[in-house]
């Protein structure tokens, strides 16, 4: 027998609950939220640092994120729901004039948008955080509305609010098609591994597995996996005292204090490669990542590893998401390519989604953001990838 919905969303993660909840408020109908795995947020978005920011160097990034930022800090007071959120800043080190240069130009314009955006001497950024090492830092910048919050307390806490307003959660069950009509230019449902579900709107928000359920309605998606490790160390002493997440620009090595350790990460060898591969490379750790770590914060070197993990960020070739309808492809929507920001963004995008499915004029316009913009050449570009 085959279930009706008035909406799927695939995917329950952040982006996914977020989307389920904003439906539901907006008074979509009858929303279905199908998740593979058998619990919420066992994809990207667990695998995650768990930090937002306004700093970008794009205009519509800055736009979500002033948006989802005073979303995720309020969300305990507007929902009465628990949320570990962690307000202590980002700071990002500069290391030659050039990049400074580039680097102060983003913050102006971040701050023209709204944004709070300090700009540091290499010894007000040692004072910030005591340890580091700013040798060769021209500049940095500190942002200090933005921090930390809990993952899963995001994406479960949006969960129990769509299931409240009656969407139907289903976990383990696998989306394995996007069903279009005989001529693909509308949506007819989503064939699963129980079943079918007829819909005539569906939201893909299944992370980096996006483009590949994409595909079997006939959208291509440029998205792509890409690995990256995160490592939690053991207590040390000189430990950071603040939760304020350091980047140094010139390696996008990042770290914050966790717990009585740090938890850091970086780019890394051999991970511009697409692969859904998250096994852990301890060679990698141990030549690169530690390495660079200790160079920037000294202390670490009295640390020990307490745990490792890898998670998929979903590239795209201009490191910004694609959000929205599909031209050509009615009923369909898309919330994918958050290339390492989506779990920061989720709470805007959900909102977005909701007044693009209900005629809505969205609370932010990401016309920009359409899947059209890579066929015809307009693409936008974002440095700050951390």
């Amino acid at each position: 027998m085959t279930d009706t919905a008035d909406v799927v969303v695939i995917g329950g993660g952040a982006m996914g609950a977020s989307i389920a909840y904003h439906l539901a408020a907006a008074g979509a109908g009858r929303i279905v939220l199908l998740e593979r795995e058998g619990a919420l947020g066992l994809g990207s978005t667990g695998r995650c640092a768990g930090g937002f920011r306004h700093q970008f160097t794009s205009e519509i990034n800055v736009r979500l994120s002033l948006e989802s930022v005073r979303m995720i800090r309020s969300f305990s007071a507007d929902h009465d729901l628990p949320l570990d959120v962690h307000v202590e800043g980002y700071l990002f080190l500069v290391r030659s004039e050039a990049a400074w240069r580039d680097h102060r130009a983003a913050a102006a314009m971040q701050r023209s948008l709204g944004a709070r955006v300090d700009e540091l001497d290499a010894a007000a950024a040692a004072q910030l955080i005591p340890g580091l090492a700013v040798e060769g830092v021209v500049g940095a910048t500190f942002g200090p509305d933005d921090g930390i919050a809990d993952p899963s307390g995001l994406t479960n806490g949006y969960a129990t609010l769509a299931r409240r307003l009656g969407v139907e959660i289903r976990l383990g069950s696998t989306v394995t098609r996007i069903r279009a009509g005989s001529d693909g230019s509308s949506i007819r449902g989503v064939d699963t591994d129980r079943g079918a579900v007829d819909a005539p709107v569906v939201i893909n928000a299944a992370g980096v597995w996006g483009a590949d359920l994409a595909a079997t309605c006939g959208v291509i998606l440029p998205v792509r996996p890409e690995p990256r490790h995160v490592v939690v160390t053991s207590a040390f002493d000189g430990r950071p005292d603040r939760r304020t997440l350091v980047i140094d620009t010139a390696t996008m090595f990042y770290f914050h204090r966790e717990g009585q350790g740090v938890l850091m990460g970086m780019p890394g060898r051999g991970e511009t490669v697409p692969t859904f591969d998250t096994r852990i490379d301890e060679r990698w750790i141990a030549e690169e990542l530690l390495p660079t770590a200790i160079s920037i914060l000294p202390n670490l070197a009295e640390a020990g590893l307490a745990r490792s993990w890898v998670g998929l960020y979903e590239m795209t070739p201009d490191r910004h998401a694609i959000l929205g309808p599909v031209e050509g492809v009615d009923g369909l929507y898309l919330a994918n390519g958050f290339s390492g920001h989506g779990f920061q963004h989720a709470p805007i995008v959900g909102r977005v989604i909701a007044d693009l499915v209900t005629g809505s004029q969205p609370l932010v316009d990401v016309s920009s953001l359409r899947l059209e913009r890579f066929a015809r050449g307009e693409l936008i570009g974002e440095s700050h990838v951390v």
